[in-house]
């Protein structure tokens, strides 16, 4: 595979698509095109104020999309990923009833459907088998709306696209859905090296079946597109030869693939159009404009998206995963871009090498804020304006300027970027946002700075955080500052003190002069953390309820009455209440436990999702035991241990590099290497299997 020389900034155009695509259908979801043109009129820009609904959300199709892409590197970054494995990977990442998927019951949902297939031990693709499933559930949307991360890690090569969505569709779906799939993955991995749409087209029809009902829809669509210039009047034919009445379900692909292939074709290579054509003409209208909204961010890149109305703007690069791995929830189109970059390189077997030393925040794609935004919540008063410019960078090409107003030592000005769930997304109406926080107590952040050297004044420019405080309000901490004259570079360093364990909800710079009033410009060319953490978590004293949000309960229940801080319950299975990040490598966990009607209770370590980590365990036989999850669990050692219900017990896991020591109340009772398969990264957990534990903190130290 070569990969084409604007790979990167096409697919960051793609990314960007999907997201403004999914974010401008998401208010008027499965309207008709009746109401939407009696209560909207035409889609032409965002009507989320307009429905009094948040922007930016969380959502299957972007969920989904960017989450089930990992089952490549959780396996090796091989071309030959099975569905079996992708499935797995669906184990991992969903929490079930609460994360990713429309919850809509077993023989209603696709996707749900397929999860309990999965859950109940039948591997895909048998668990979006038509045979198991019936051919209604097996061929609704759901394989086409996450689709598009398997086209961005084939650029230039269609078949292997085809051939991914396959395989990742097979997981919860099956026949006409699959098909679907394949079209728009073909057309999106071409589209990096091919500019026609009717190349497009004609090339991912290859991939399948002559006598299938896509192919049959698309040639029909395409005819009418010949015939009436109106695109109208195509989307009437559409519903009386494809519409919902004719196909059962809550979502058939049909009608919406239908939908897809008229706004491309009337469209005419134009963004806007394509999106108001699509999201216009109504049904599941989200899911169509994503990806139409990829398709043609990749095809005609960033310069297509900005030539119509400010779509990026308003996103700022924003988005959020809703999964079991909560550490990389909120995130952003930079972040996802260079992950989907990463494996393309690994399936190309390229070297990647990631921008700026692998800064989390490096500005390298034009345009690109990453989330960064003036931080009105804070006293300063000073006037802001944040700009994606070329230069001023030591270790990349571009940065982030920060265009300030006047500015003074007692009217300064504040910028900063989520690092947990904002105020605004806390009850976020549709899917929750379950999310760990991104940065912890002993970490060490870093920033690059530059001033103009045009400024007139000194700059004072101060790191801080602000975390969840009483009544989950935020509140400011500060960190160093460093004096910056004009033309100045510098950076700064601080490793974060212990927050009593309250949420970091946000990082960020504040600006000010050392004298005078000024205008001028300051440039962030990093800004990165690293290191484990040194942090202790528990109820904190200032009250408030996000300290328990930033744990993802990936249990039926934790601590449901306020008894201890941490109360876990499991009514079957194994659950885990999670915390922490895949940044987290060598450490050290330790919580006084109770255990009390459980068959096994203890602490997680690496966590890395539901189905992968390490854990200590006290088991309901007598024993401890020291266990690895990965594609099911296996007993790495285990040892007699005689425990009592409602008596506590201090465990201890220390993991670095494949090295493990388990300890209870203070005694090694395991110690091994784990040389086969290793989790090398992962945040923390209370594991529970059938029953009840608890405890009043958590310590993590490293190591």
């Amino acid at each position: 595979m070569t990969l084409p020389h604007d790979y990167i900034e096409r697919t960051y155009a793609g990314v960007l698509g999907k997201l403004i695509g999914v974010y401008l259908g998401r208010p008027f979801e499965q309207w008709t095109y009746e109401r939407i043109m009696s209560e909207l009129g035409e889609i032409t820009y965002y009507v989320h104020e307009r429905r009094g609904l948040p922007l930016i959300v969380t959502d299957d199709d972007i969920s989904g999309t960017f989450t089930f892409l990992r089952a490549l590197p959780d396996y090796g970054n091989h071309r030959d990923i099975t569905p079996q494995q992708i499935g797995q990977t669906w184990l991992n990442y969903i929490i079930e009833k609460k994360t990713i998927l429309w919850w809509g019951g077993l023989g209603n949902s696709t996707e749900h459907t397929a999860y309990l297939r999965l859950k109940n031990g039948i591997p895909a693709p048998q668990s979006g088998s038509m045979v198991l499933n019936t051919k209604i559930v097996s061929e609704q949307i759901g394989s086409q709306i996450f689709i598009d991360g398997w086209a961005m890690v084939a650029p230039g090569d269609p078949e292997l696209a085809a051939d991914l969505a396959r395989r990742a569709a097979s997981v919860s779906h099956d026949g006409e859905a699959i098909y679907g799939a394949q079209v728009v993955a073909a057309m999106e991995a071409l589209a990096y090296v091919e500019s026609d749409l009717s190349r497009l087209l004609d090339t991912a029809l290859t991939f399948i079946p002559m006598d299938s009902l896509i192919r049959r829809l698309i040639d029909d669509v395409r005819e009418w597109h010949s015939e009436f210039k109106d695109w109208r009047a195509t989307r009437d034919k559409i519903a009386q030869n494809y519409g919902y009445d004719r196909y059962g379900g809550n979502c058939h692909i049909i009608p919406n693939h239908a939908l897809i292939i008229l706004a491309l074709l009337y469209g005419e290579d134009d963004f806007q159009k394509s999106l108001m054509i699509v999201n216009t003409a109504g049904w599941d209208t989200d899911c169509n404009s994503g990806n139409v909204g990829c398709l043609l961010g990749i095809k005609n890149g960033l310069a297509g998206i900005e030539a119509g109305p400010d779509w990026r703007g308003p996103v700022a690069d924003r988005m959020y995963l809703s999964t079991a791995d909560g550490g990389a929830a909120i995130t952003d189109a930079v972040t996802e871009t260079y992950r989907i970059a990463e494996i393309t390189h690994a399936l190309a077997g390229m070297n990647f090498i990631p921008p700026k030393q692998g800064s989390r925040y490096h500005f390298e794609l034009p345009g690109s804020v990453q989330g960064f935004a003036e931080d009105t919540g804070m006293d300063a008063k000073g006037r802001v304006r944040l700009e994606n410019v070329e230069g001023h960078s030591q270790l990349g090409t571009r940065s982030l300027a920060i265009h300030y107003y006047h500015l003074s030592p007692m009217e300064g000005t504040c910028v900063a970027t989520a690092t947990f769930i904002p105020p605004e997304a806390i009850k976020m109406p549709g899917y929750e946002l379950h999310a760990a926080p991104r940065l912890y107590p002993g970490q060490v952040i870093r920033a690059g700075l530059k001033v103009d050297a045009g400024n007139r004044e000194i700059i004072t420019a101060r790191l801080y955080i602000q975390v969840y405080g009483p009544d989950d309000q935020l509140m400011k901490i500060n960190g160093p500052q460093i004096e910056l004259k004009p033309g100045d570079t510098g950076q700064i360093e601080w490793q974060i003190e212990d927050t009593g364990g309250l949420a970091i909800a946000k990082v960020g710079l504040e600006l000010s002069t050392k004298e005078r009033r000024a205008d001028g410009t300051l440039y962030l060319d990093f800004l990165n953390w690293a290191g484990d953490p040194r942090a202790v978590f528990k109820r904190p004293d200032v009250g408030g309820t996000m300290w328990r949000r930033a744990w993802v309960h990936g249990v039926d229940m934790a601590d449901p009455y306020g008894f201890e801080a941490f109360r876990v319950i499991q009514n079957a299975g194994t659950g885990l209440l999670m915390q922490g990040t895949r940044d987290w490598h060598d450490y050290s966990v330790c919580a006084r436990i109770k255990p009390h009607l459980v068959k096994a209770a203890g602490l997680g370590a690496r966590v890395q999702g539901m189905c992968r980590y390490y854990a200590l365990l006290l088991c309901d036989d007598n024993k401890a035991r020291l266990v690895k999850a990965l594609d099911g669990v296996q007993n790495l050692v285990e040892a007699a241990f005689s425990w009592t219900p409602e008596t506590e017990y201090t465990l201890q896991l220390d993991v670095q590099g494949q090295h493990l020591i388990g300890r209870i109340d203070g005694h090694v009772l395991f110690e091994l290497d784990d040389v086969e398969q290793a989790l090398t990264s992962g945040g923390i957990a209370l594991v529970c299997t059938e029953g009840r534990m608890a405890t009043e903190r958590v310590d993590v130290m490293p190591l």
